[in-house]
């Protein structure tokens, strides 16, 4: 996927998705940062930078090449349902984790087994739907550091997960091909594993690196 193509950040205003539009703007991607309000999405761009502009959550998913959703659990099938019209035969990356307050330490799936598998159900076959972004932390992620964490990347369709590793890969992580979106459900899991260490342990923002020499498979 080239750099030309345009990356909307549905839910952008938020921690994980300013971060997330931040680093792909700065690498060079068409960003569109989304929101339930227009002007809080145009701020944001704005302080972003690098070319990024706002507009409410359909808007931005209507202009996206790549649909990227991040919110939290509880807003998850609102705005799924709320971007159905704009997103078929798209890519559609859902960061959702669910955790459920107040016990965000504790693994709680959903019914569905997992946000992405619910996100499938909602958005039907005609949305090629990815999962990745589950365990960076998003503090992190806006600073111009080396965050040092491996983004896993759940679906179905390997080129659709080839995107999102390279996307992954732009913002100075380390995209890595996880298997099919079932899969998801080992790293939203994390994600409340995850939060407990960074609590027992006092860790600032805690993430997941793959050890071992990795080696990619030749493509036939």
């Amino acid at each position: 996927m080239g750099k030309e193509q345009t990356i909307a950040i549905v839910g952008g205003t938020g921690n994980l998705g300013s971060a997330i539009g931040r680093r792909l703007a700065k690498a060079g991607y068409r960003v569109v940062i989304g929101s339930r309000v227009a002007a809080s999405a145009v701020d944001e761009a704005e302080r972003i930078g690098h070319g990024a502009t706002g507009a409410v959550n359909a808007e931005a998913a209507a202009a996206g090449d790549v649909v990227l959703v991040t919110v939290p659990f509880g807003a998850q099938a609102a705005t799924l349902q709320d971007i159905i019209p704009y997103v078929s035969g798209k890519i559609v990356v859902d960061a959702t984790v669910p955790l459920v307050p107040p016990k965000v330490m504790r693994v709680q799936l959903p019914p569905e087994g997992s946000a992405a598998l619910k996100a499938k159900a909602i958005l039907g076959d005609g949305v090629t739907l990815v999962s990745a972004f589950h365990n960076v932390a998003a503090h992190k992620l806006a600073q111009d550091i080396d965050v040092g964490c491996d983004v896993l990347v759940f679906g179905d369709d390997k080129a659709a997960r080839g995107v999102v590793v390279e996307l992954a890969n732009a913002m100075g992580l380390r995209g890595l091909h996880a298997g099919v979106l079932v899969n998801s459900a080992a790293a939203e899991a994390m994600t409340s594993l995850l939060i407990f260490m960074n609590k027992y342990y006092s860790v600032d923002g805690a993430g997941i690196t793959i050890t071992g020499k990795l080696i990619e498979p030749e493509t036939p």
